[in-house]
């Protein structure tokens, strides 16, 4: 741990100390899932796990006090003239509910797709990317994941896109419906 912060520079022993006491609440977090869920596939797997785990927690703190240097949360035109909104917005109270059901959808579509090979698997790469916030590396580095950091992010890459499709825009059969009852409304 302290080896990762000393690359964002020299962190005083508070900074470590917080760092520390955030790496244990995110292996209790949820009853200790994530370490319930772990695979010990070798002697020195928690070892190796515990240290990417870390090094995430470590990681994660120092790029947020950099998104806040540069001004996260504020809204900003992307690369496409797309204005982007920002991924939290504290002030709205409806935020966490609105989130949650939006993480319920999410998954529902990630366990409908059971029948297909590997699915369990690609889930937990799916949540251990967006919801824990390890790498594609670290992830691929955890034994029970067998695959490589590019077969990782191809699973990211390829689970990223069937959410966008299937929740960005409702599928046509949908639309079809709704476009009825809106005509239908107005005879």
């Amino acid at each position: 741990m302290l080896r990762t912060a000393l690359r964002w520079g020299d962190p005083s022993g508070s900074v470590i100390d917080d760092l520390v006491q955030d790496t244990y609440l995110k292996l209790c977090s949820n009853d200790g899932r994530i370490l319930r869920d772990f695979e010990f596939r070798h002697s020195d797997a928690l070892f190796g796990f515990l240290k990417v785990v870390a090094a995430n927690v470590v990681n994660d703190h120092f790029k947020s006090l950099n998104r806040v240097k540069r001004g996260a949360g504020k809204r900003s035109e992307g690369s496409d003239g797309v204005e982007s909104i920002p991924a939290t917005n504290p002030a709205d109270p409806l935020w966490p509910t609105e989130r949650g059901i939006l993480l319920n959808e999410i998954d529902e579509l990630l366990r409908d797709r059971a029948s297909e090979a590997g699915h369990e698997r690609d889930r937990t790469i799916f949540w251990l990317y967006y919801r824990q916030g390890h790498s594609a590396r670290a992830i691929a580095s955890i034994p029970s994941v067998g695959l490589s950091t590019k077969g990782v992010e191809s699973t990211i890459l390829r689970l990223t896109r069937l959410v966008r499709e299937n929740l960005a825009e409702p599928p046509a059969k949908a639309r079809a419906n709704e476009s009825e009852e809106r005509t239908a409304g107005w005879c």
